[in-house]
């Protein structure tokens, strides 16, 4: 299959998703909250910018769980399997012929800062799921990192079109302490739904809690709900 062939066919499979859940994901909070919490213009999901109880800052700080992982660009992978039909071991060069795209988000931490405006290069998550084709079983994606780390997400969530895996921000490469070579980004959730150094993704027939979750943080992290823990 030549490039051109696989990109109709990710095309393809990625309005078979969109149609699937399209109707799931408009309806989730951080696109249609009547009374969504928060200040400033209105970003282009209706909702405040800045989220309740967030401080906007242009510095990145860094957060983890101690460890930061260093994974040479030939001896990366990404293993998406679970409930799907055709589980898939990308290495970096695969991932980079997937089409790339160019996004501009901002990102929540719960730890009650944002950064706004920041620009993205990276694949998007809808695009990862096409490849593998969900069951009609499948329901949440259980992200894991190369440092260990673990976080769980909704489909409905996950296949909006600004979730990305990212290899790029501010025009940089992905820095190691930020989660380089690879993270994912969940702009209308909680920054720690989205996994650094990402290595797998698990599609679930069920929710499951993640490492943050188990400890007490939110299933759902809607920022403009101030939902940060359960």
């Amino acid at each position: 299959m030549d490039a051109n062939e696989k990109t109709d066919k990710i095309i393809e499979a990625r309005l078979k998703l969109k149609r699937r859940f399209e109707e799931k994901m408009a309806q989730t909070p951080s696109m249609t909250d009547e009374k969504p919490r928060g200040s400033g213009p209105i970003n282009r999901h209706g909702m405040p910018a800045v989220p309740v109880g967030q401080t906007v800052t242009t510095k990145w700080p860094v957060l983890d769980l101690g460890y930061q992982p260093a994974i040479p660009l030939d001896k990366w992978q990404l293993n998406i399997d679970g409930e799907v039909n055709n589980p898939v071991r990308l290495k970096w060069e695969d991932l980079m012929e997937l089409p790339q795209v160019e996004d501009t988000s901002d990102f929540h931490c719960v730890t009650t800062w944002s950064r706004l405006d920041v620009p993205w290069v990276g694949v998007r998550f809808m695009d990862l799921a096409a490849l593998v084709d969900p069951k009609g079983t499948a329901t949440h994606v259980m992200c894991y990192g190369y440092d260990g780390y673990s976080t769980n997400v909704s489909l409905e969530e996950a296949l909006k079109p600004d979730v990305l895996l990212v290899h790029t921000a501010d025009g940089q490469p992905l820095t190691r302490e930020h989660g380089g070579p690879l993270r994912m980004i969940t702009p209308q959730l909680y920054a720690w739904k989205g996994s650094k150094w990402i290595k797998r993704i698990e599609f679930l027939t069920k929710n499951q809690l993640g490492f943050w979750e188990e400890r007490g943080y939110s299933n759902t992290a809607y920022p403009w709900r101030n939902d940060r823990y359960s």
